[in-house]
């Protein structure tokens, strides 16, 4: 605590009015961190209304990848969260519901995307919580190689956009064989 508030240029007390203790500044940011990418997320969806649901899904799986320099300090927050995550059942629970946040939201894209799909009554597509969970661990693995240099930005929004135009194709495929089966 001493460290924030000798970054934040103020005294202890004030940093200890704000937060009882070490946890609860750490809830607090890394809250701060989860609602902010939610933000970003949901403003481009508002901002972008007339776009299709895949199109959405893959700029919604970009943000909360973090790839982008400009989103490299929340990267290694968030990361470092998720490390300390392991250890800390509170850091762990607000974790937990921010994922489960992103997980609902990618869900209900992909749902979208696939029924934007032509097929015939009775083509089901492919489970849409599993397809949200490996967006999102993809999502974190990513960043975690960008920010250890495994991968530039640019490789990994390929490895991203290559996971997207299949994902699609599954749904298209999927969605077409179960069309013309008699």
């Amino acid at each position: 605590m001493r460290d924030v508030a000798a970054r934040a240029q103020v005294s202890l007390g004030a940093v200890q009015r704000c937060f009882r203790n070490k946890e609860e500044m750490l809830l607090f940011a890394v809250d701060y961190v989860g609602e902010r990418i939610i933000e970003r997320v949901r403003d481009h969806l508002t901002r972008s209304a007339a776009q299709s649901a895949a199109t959405a899904l893959g700029h919604v799986t970009t943000e909360i990848a973090l790839l982008r320099k400009a989103h490299r300090t929340e990267a290694r927050i968030w990361l470092a969260f998720v490390a300390q995550a392991a250890v800390s059942e509170p850091l762990a629970r607000s974790l937990r519901t921010s994922y489960a946040a992103l997980q609902d939201l990618l869900a209900r894209l992909i749902t979208e995307a696939a029924e934007s799909v032509p097929a015939d009554e009775g083509a089901a597509p492919p489970d849409p919580q599993r397809e949200a969970r490996t967006l999102l661990a993809l999502a974190d693995g990513l960043t975690s190689h960008v920010l250890i240099g495994h991968l530039t930005e640019e490789e990994a929004e390929e490895v991203l956009h290559a996971h997207m135009v299949s994902l699609w194709e599954s749904l298209h495929t999927t969605r077409v064989r179960k069309a013309a089966r008699p």
